[in-house]
């Protein structure tokens, strides 16, 4: 049931996910309170596409059959291929630091363009205005549709409101005693949940990051080389068994990764070496074929 078929309601929770393989593909699960007390959930899928208008796509239920507790979902948070990119409750203050820009009635127009979507987000963000409101919210009345003209009124107004009522930001003692280290610490994280972790903004790790001469944080490549040492520690293992000098070249390439991590972790603006790369190729093609070999024994056998 949609949410303009149980007049009057009120808006709970709005989680919107990204899709990690189509880039443009979101969708968005509404919990709407009705007068009688029982909850709606809404599911919604878009197109956010860079060179097109935004479109809406029929959705069948996904989120809602992997039955995630909604209340505790934040940034961040994955399902499958979905991630997280916004979370609201109605019980907790609204998060502004990390809004996307996709996200973000004031600066995105294209938002316009899918309705069902932007006038959750737009009653969501207008929540900034009311500053004599200090309780916790226990729900959002769900906004009325605007017509054009008004609603480039209201996200015209609802932009220096943002700004004011932004989440608390961490003392700027704290933010300036962050040093390197603290940030080498959570290197092996996504930079939400470091960020998280060092109890500052998205923005403002990614300053710090620019302080330190970090263009790109470094999970990615951390991540990379851990996976590419666990491979080795088992071939290791194997080549042990059977072969002691291939064992020591294994061994010795795993020392090259790991020193090479070291240096990464100390110095984050450094790239991988040209050879870790080719290596890595290799061990990519080699997953890839005992794959493709694992799957014909299969279809074999079956036969």
């Amino acid at each position: 049931m949609d949410s303009s078929d149980c007049e009057p309601h009120l808006l709970r929770s709005l989680l919107v996910f990204k899709n990690t393989i189509n880039q443009e593909l979101i969708r968005s699960l509404h919990v709407y309170r009705l007068d009688e007390g029982k909850e709606n959930e809404v599911e919604r899928e878009f197109v956010l596409s860079a060179n097109e208008p935004y479109v809406e796509l029929p959705a069948n239920p996904l989120l809602r059959l992997m039955k995630f507790p909604v209340s505790q979902v934040h940034e961040g948070h994955v399902n499958g291929c979905w991630v997280c990119i916004f979370a609201f409750q109605a019980n907790c203050p609204p998060n502004f630091t990390c809004i996307p820009f996709i996200l973000s009635v004031s600066r995105n127009r294209k938002l316009k363009s899918i309705p069902a979507l932007a006038n959750d987000l737009q009653m969501i963000f207008e929540l900034s205005n009311k500053k004599d409101d200090k309780k916790p919210l226990q729900s959002l009345p769900c906004p009325v549709p605007m017509s054009e003209s008004s609603e480039d009124q209201e996200i015209g107004r609802s932009l220096p409101g943002i700004m004011e009522k932004k989440k608390k930001r961490a003392p700027s003692e704290h933010v300036a005693n962050i040093a390197l280290s603290d940030l080498a610490k959570y290197f092996d994280l996504p930079i939400v949940e470091a960020s998280r972790n060092l109890n500052v903004g998205l923005t403002v790790l990614k300053k710090k990051c620019r302080e330190f001469g970090i263009p790109r944080w470094p999970h990615r490549k951390i991540k990379s080389l851990d996976g590419l040492i666990r491979d080795l520690q088992e071939e290791t293992e194997i080549q042990q068994q059977e072969n002691q000098a291939a064992a020591l070249a294994v061994a010795k390439r795993q020392r090259m990764l790991e020193n090479e991590k070291e240096s990464i972790e100390r110095k984050p603006f450094l790239e991988m070496k040209t050879e870790t790369k080719k290596f890595r190729q290799d061990v990519f093609k080699r997953r890839h074929r005992a794959r493709v070999l694992r799957s014909q024994g299969l279809s074999n056998s079956d036969n």
